[in-house]
């Protein structure tokens, strides 16, 4: 995953559920020095009793902006949504350099 355009990730998320597993797993996938590059990253545990679903919100050095809810997207679907518009980012930087 190419994390060096993202420059907010918020996630929301109950660790009980199981719709939650997106989120925890989308934060796993972060490289150790995601912090110190300059990507703020966010995480709030919503209480076992909780309805509001999980949800993971990143923003990118572009200004974009792409929020899902973890209920209708599985690990492999973020992560490939993310890594497009990620990919796009590289690619602009590429031709400019």
């Amino acid at each position: 995953m190419i994390t060096k355009f993202m420059t907010e990730i918020t996630a929301k998320f109950n660790p009980f559920s199981a719709c939650a597993k997106p989120a925890r797993l989308f934060l796993t996938f972060l490289p150790p020095n995601a912090r110190s590059t300059g990507t703020t990253i966010n995480t709030t545990l919503l209480p076992r009793t909780s309805t509001e679903p999980s949800s993971v919100k990143v923003k990118f050095k572009d200004g974009k902006e792409m929020e899902f809810n973890c209920s209708k997207i599985n690990i492999k679907g973020l992560v490939q949504e993310v890594d497009r518009h990620s990919r796009q980012l590289q690619k602009a930087a590429d031709l400019t350099d």
